[in-house]
């Protein structure tokens, strides 16, 4: 375990350190676990030659964040399984992904996963190494350590608070070069932007999104309009390919993590709750935008599978991850990847009868030979299997069949309900990771409580549940996760709260999912929380020299001290944090947030100027920077205010209740209106202005 007593441990034998960082729901963790660790030849390496460490990177993504750094620094890519060799002194030595143990069974040609060394290999030369060139390693990782930290700490790309830029700092049209470099990459055929393996990177997908949906025309005027609404385009037309692939789990509900192929056919089949609450944002506003049929679908099945066992906690609250592994019936003894998603002809048959099967079987792609190509199945775990996706429409398929588009699509309703009833009573679960994490909780409390407002009207039944999911996960965090005294958040809470802080992604993304419930609901109560985390955020991470906020506390047993401004598979924290901020400073009529905003976006403005694409979340804090935020005031009865602007993706606006106790007397710009006043305000630079609408 990671904490002082192995560290210590490793000082007192002069021992290398072996950290493999993995996660409950991660298939290659699994394989290695398998492969590697269930060896006793590897066991005995371990233990008689290293300090060997697993660690949760859910838990702590601090130390997973800093050994990341060097493996995509020193072999160009990086995942996990994440396993470094580091001296007693915590400088990594030598590092890599997932390496084949003496238990592997890569038997197939051609497979994607092509290693030379081994594991057993690895260690036999790594304790050479270490016994017979000690010195010639402590000095290569304090060289390695030096870059890594020069780059993370000292500046060298960003400016310090005060100081000006030798032009005109970051300015909008850093979204016009994202918009291209991103139309570069598009993936016509396909969707998405990149090739295999394919991420859904929601950040990006918002962010191309959003583009068409400014309240000010300034970026429409210097992106175009032509390409903001190509953006819009772009974006729906890749969400309408996962949406009918591979990647979504097609009999029940949910997105896999990301597809092994180009075209999403074929995913690796661990769910995350960070991509569920991602991809809802984004399906969500692509409904609004668009009003399409398939986008509200797909915001139905995400906000289902958030809301319902196993992926919701009976206490409030959201738990992680399902495993993408699993055993294929209630007999067998060995897991298998996707056992529990993949399907045979014949069952469909066996399950729907033969007419309905080869109907439902036309739909979804499914073959007697399996769907799965040769290549893209290095364990053979897919043989004659198939991969479940939508490959044609139900009228298309109406015309092949002979009978009415009506009853077939009454056809597929059906056999996807007894599909997965059957499922859910013939096949062991995945295992579930029952973590309840703040930050991946602070997005979905924000996805969930935007998808109820979006849903008052056309359907308040759903609308109410949804809502109800998100109040019950922010009232259970801070109620469990929460010091009221200290001010403090804590990270997890798995049958009880866990020992470890929260980090700044914990804050920034759980005062997100705050400001977007009180807009929501207009509930003072999610505020002032909000309010309260981001002065307890500003205090514990931030920079005052280079502005910004640092990724954790500084501790003795970290390395470096990082702080987080490129998007990945979550969007940044100092992104999210800037965003928060112009957020809060709209709401609250709280000019230091605003300065502090643009301070934490122009910390990493060299970067910005010259990778704008990778900074796609912090892009938007830009625009707000520039133009400012419209600040709506709804004034009248509570429940009359709660009908009004409850849709509209509203990017670069703020909507509060005027008539909220506690925001009245935080903002006295609202104050000081009338409580009997009925209508819709802008409030800007100290006055406020009835308009007939929005």
């Amino acid at each position: 375990m990671w904490g002082d007593e192995s560290l210590a441990l490793a000082k007192k034998h002069n021992r290398l350190l072996f950290l493999s960082i993995g996660y409950a729901a991660c298939h290659w963790c699994h394989v290695m676990e398998r492969e590697s660790f269930a060896s006793p030849e590897i066991a005995h390496l371990l233990n008689a030659h290293f300090i060997p460490i697993k660690i949760d990177r859910e838990e702590r993504p601090d130390v997973d964040a800093i050994y990341m750094n060097y493996v995509q620094a020193t072999n160009g890519s990086g995942g996990w399984p994440l396993n470094v060799f580091v001296t007693p002194d915590l400088e990594p030595v030598f590092g890599g992904t997932y390496w084949p143990g003496p238990n592997h069974s890569m038997t197939a040609q051609g497979s994607l996963i092509s290693h030379t060394v081994g594991f057993l290999e690895i260690l036999q030369k790594m304790r050479d190494v270490w016994t017979k060139q000690e010195a010639r390693c402590r000095e290569s990782a304090k060289e390695i350590t030096r870059q890594l930290r020069q780059f993370a700490e000292e500046g060298v790309h960003s400016r310090k608070v005060g100081e000006k830029s030798d032009e005109d700092g970051l300015d909008i049209d850093l979204l016009e070069e994202a918009y291209q470099h991103f139309l570069k990459k598009y993936d016509t055929a396909n969707g998405g932007f990149s090739v295999a393996p394919k991420f859904p990177t929601p950040v990006n997908l918002q962010f191309l999104l959003r583009l068409d949906q400014w309240e000010n025309t300034a970026v429409k005027n210097i992106v175009g309009e032509d390409e903001c609404k190509h953006a819009t385009h772009m974006v729906v037309n890749t969400l309408r390919k996962m949406a009918r692939g591979g990647i979504r789990d097609q009999i029940g509900f949910g997105f896999a993590r990301y597809s092994v192929t180009k075209d999403w056919s074929l995913p690796h089949f661990e769910k995350m709750l960070y991509d569920q609450a991602q991809l809802l944002d984004v399906y969500l506003d692509a409904f609004i935008i668009t009003h399409d049929p398939e986008m509200l679908g797909a915001v139905y099945d995400i906000a289902t599978y958030l809301t319902e066992p196993p992926m919701a906690a009976a206490t409030g609250g959201f738990f992680s991850a399902e495993d993408a592994d699993s055993y294929p019936t209630h007999t067998d003894t060995e897991k298998r990847e996707g056992a529990y998603y993949v399907w045979t002809l014949k069952e469909f048959r066996n399950v729907l009868g033969d007419r309905d099967g080869n109907i439902c079987a036309r739909f979804y792609g499914v073959l007697a030979d399996g769907n799965v190509a040769r290549e893209n199945d290095p364990h053979d775990e897919f043989i004659n299997q198939n991969v479940v996706n939508v490959t044609t429409t139900p009228a298309a398929l109406a015309k092949q069949v002979g009978l009415a588009e009506s009853e077939v699509i009454t056809i597929l309703k059906e056999g996807r309900k007894k599909l997965r009833a059957y499922r859910e009573k013939n096949r062991p679960k995945p295992a579930l990771d029952d973590k309840i994490v703040v930050a991946w909780n602070g997005l979905a409390i924000g996805a969930l409580a935007r998808t109820s407002a979006a849903l008052t009207v056309i359907d308040p039944e759903k609308a109410g549940r949804f809502g109800k999911a998100a109040e019950d996960a922010a009232n259970f965090i801070r109620k469990e996760l929460f010091d009221e005294e200290s001010k403090i958040l804590y990270r997890v809470y798995r049958e009880g709260r866990g020992d470890t802080p929260g980090f700044c992604d914990d804050y920034a993304f759980l005062i997100r999912g705050l400001i977007d419930l009180y807009e929501a609901t207009f509930k003072d109560a999610y505020l002032e929380f909000a309010d309260i985390l981001q002065k307890s955020q500003i205090s514990s991470f931030h920079d005052p020299t280079s502005s910004a906020f640092f990724t954790t506390r500084p501790h003795p047993s970290l390395l470096l001290h990082l702080k987080s401004g490129m998007d990945a598979a979550e969007p940044s924290s100092n992104s999210i944090s800037a965003s928060n901020l112009h957020r809060l400073a709209s709401l609250l009529n709280d000019d230091s947030y605003s300065k502090l905003a643009v301070e934490t976006v122009a910390a990493f403005e060299a970067e910005v100027m010259q990778f704008p694409h990778c900074f796609a979340g912090m892009l938007g804090s830009i625009v707000m920077g520039r133009v400012g935020v419209q600040t709506v005031v709804v004034m009248g009865p509570f429940e009359t205010a709660k009908q009004k602007i409850k849709e509209g993706v509203g990017v670069g606006r703020t909507v509060a209740w005027g008539g909220g106790e506690w925001l009245r007397a935080r903002n006295e710009l609202v104050g000081s209106l009338p409580m009997d006043k009925q209508g819709v305000m802008i409030c800007a630079e100290g006055v406020c202005r009835e308009v007939p609408e929005l």
